[in-house]
């Protein structure tokens, strides 16, 4: 059994069916994909894994427990962080700032000093804080505006940031798009790092198949809200109804 399990889950938006008896098992501590043309149901997929749609039938439960009809605060509780495709940082802070404010979250969404363990007073958020920035290679921008960085600094930041709350499971949506060449390989090397040198899980949405073939060990492939095929990256190449769902036409 897998840290994340869906079982059966379906999803209408009146006439619409999103999803269709979804089964999805995410391995832990292994970086699994979903791919899928646009309008496959990835999207839908990943905001019933973080609560914020709750499947018409079905159950998605991370280490047992039920994510369904959670509010964020509880799922990030749960040790479940969500990187979306538009980075979420405050563009009228610096890098620092925009670092040190996970340190301060409250179980009730609020904010306290000492909500995570590991940090007890001032000082410990701002070593926290300094720490994961030179873990983030961004410790030589610790006094810059976060908005007048590059998007892929952007993300980083942002996936520091998910880092600090020391989550077991990172759900990436996107993550390099809108992205220049350079950046997008610098995440993926960035993303290759966190996975050698944490007890982390990640699922990442992503059209790019350089990202998805360079990173995942497991993908998933969606088509019209179904699961086509789920395999290993080398199997998924070149796989007939891969083809057909991405080229419309039979191998």
């Amino acid at each position: 059994m897998g840290i994340l399990e869906v079982k059966g889950v379906n999803k209408r938006f009146g006439g619409l069916q999103a999803l269709g008896d979804v089964n999805l098992s995410v391995a832990e501590n292994t970086v699994h994909a979903i791919i899928g043309p646009n309008g496959a149901g990835k999207s839908t997929l990943l905001n019933c894994l973080v609560g914020k749609l709750i499947p018409d039938t079905g159950s998605v439960m991370f280490d047992g427990q039920s994510v369904l009809g959670r509010k964020p605060f509880e799922i990030n509780q749960m040790g479940i962080s969500r990187v979306f495709q538009t980075p979420e940082i405050f563009g009228d802070l610096t890098v620092l700032e925009n670092m040190m404010i996970p340190c301060f979250a409250k179980r009730d969404g609020s904010f306290e000093l000492n909500a995570i363990p590991s940090v007890a007073s001032q000082t410990d958020v701002l070593e926290k804080a300094e720490a994961m920035l030179v873990d983030m290679n961004m410790a030589d921008k610790r006094h810059m505006n976060a908005a007048s960085m590059s998007r892929g600094d952007k993300r980083r930041l942002e996936i520091g940031m998910c880092l600090s709350q020391e989550p077991r499971l990172l759900l990436l949506d996107e993550p390099t798009a809108g992205m220049a060449r350079a950046d997008t390989n610098n995440t993926i090397d960035l993303l290759k790092q966190i996975k050698d040198e944490r007890d982390i899980t990640i699922a990442i949405i992503e059209h790019d198949m350089h990202v998805v073939f360079s990173l995942s060990e497991r993908i998933t492939v969606l088509a019209q809200g179904t699961p086509l095929v789920e395999d290993t990256p080398e199997n998924i190449k070149g796989h007939p109804k891969v083809r057909e769902a991405y080229l419309g036409e039979s191998a």
